[in-house]
């Protein structure tokens, strides 16, 4: 089972526990467990756990490392990306500023459809608010919205050359 609300509508169904029987001895009202069986409202482990074991079963979750295969050009920018990030913080932001604010209006004349124009706006937002916190994880993140914002990231030409080759030295 892939999702919670899964989890707990094959338990039910097994045990035969109604929304109402369910509600009565777990103490969690029966709009609750609706909205959490639609899925208008997420639960969370601890909540399906609760409610699993009102029915005799417990919720074992298993947490692994995935490493998240990515093309040639995505690799590479992450690594790029994540080199630099090493540097990132409140000074280095400073002093990079304007060069971030120049490669943003070069993209910005260049760049046409979305999600592009809409995650230069991102970028604009995330430096003028100072979000280092945000910024780490757009540089870092290998989940699609980050790899998307790193398809025109303003961040071009903050590296050496000795630290581009550093951080590109295992990528085919």
């Amino acid at each position: 089972m892939d999702s919670r609300r899964s989890v707990l509508r094959e338990v039910m169904s097994e045990t035969g526990t109604t929304q109402s029987e369910l509600s009565r001895i777990s103490g969690v009202k029966q709009p609750s467990l609706s909205q959490f069986l639609s899925g208008r409202v997420e639960m969370s482990d601890d909540m399906l756990d609760r409610l699993l074991s009102c029915m005799g079963y417990r919720l074992e979750v298993v947490r692994r490392p995935i490493r998240r295969d990515l093309g040639r050009s995505p690799e590479r920018s992450w690594r790029l990306h994540r080199e630099l990030s090493k540097h990132l913080t409140h000074s280095t932001l400073k002093i990079w500023e304007p060069t971030i604010r120049r490669n943003l209006g070069r993209l910005l004349s260049s760049v046409q459809g979305e999600p592009h124009i809409g995650n230069l706006g991102r970028w604009r937002r995330l430096v003028d608010e100072r979000d280092i916190t945000q910024l780490r994880r757009m540089m870092t993140g290998r989940d699609t919205d980050s790899i998307q914002m790193r398809e025109v990231s303003p961040l071009g030409g903050l590296l050496s050359q000795d630290e581009r080759s550093r951080a590109l030295e295992r990528v085919g």
